[in-house]
């Protein structure tokens, strides 16, 4: 099961149909039954777990939290910052919900185990190829 929380105030955030977005792109990357929580946050908040977990002093769009080894029954965790979804959706001329369904799709194939920093683009493909199937 997928849960997506709402743990910011500057935009209203359906977190039902988030929900079942992320479900379907979950199932699109191969996982059938999956479960992972989905929590929107401001930039602040996101910027204190850049700082905590990655050492990096910023706001960033987006952070995913894989479960820990030999938990079977959660991919684990993604936080997405509002605001910089808000700003990032105008800059790039999408949609806040086009700029939303690219970061959960985004945190969900790290948490199935890609990293773009370090596979030769194998993740940047493979997202191109689920935006276009999920239709985003």
């Amino acid at each position: 099961m997928i849960e997506a929380v709402n743990r910011q105030r500057k935009r209203k955030i359906d977190t039902k149909a988030w929900e079942t977005f992320a479900a379907r792109a979950a199932s699109a990357i191969g996982h059938n039954e999956p479960s992972a929580t989905i929590a929107f946050v401001s930039d602040k908040a996101i910027r204190q777990l850049n700082r905590q977990f990655r050492g990096v002093d910023k706001a960033t769009d987006v952070l995913s939290f894989p479960a820990e080894d030999g938990d079977d029954s959660s991919l684990g965790d993604i936080a997405i910052s509002v605001e910089t979804a808000a700003a990032q959706a105008k800059e790039n001329r999408l949609t806040f919900d086009e700029e939303v369904a690219q970061l959960i799709l985004h945190g969900l194939l790290h948490l199935s185990g890609y990293d773009h920093e370090t596979d030769s683009g194998e993740m940047n493909r493979l997202e191109l190829r689920l935006r276009r199937k999920l239709g985003i």
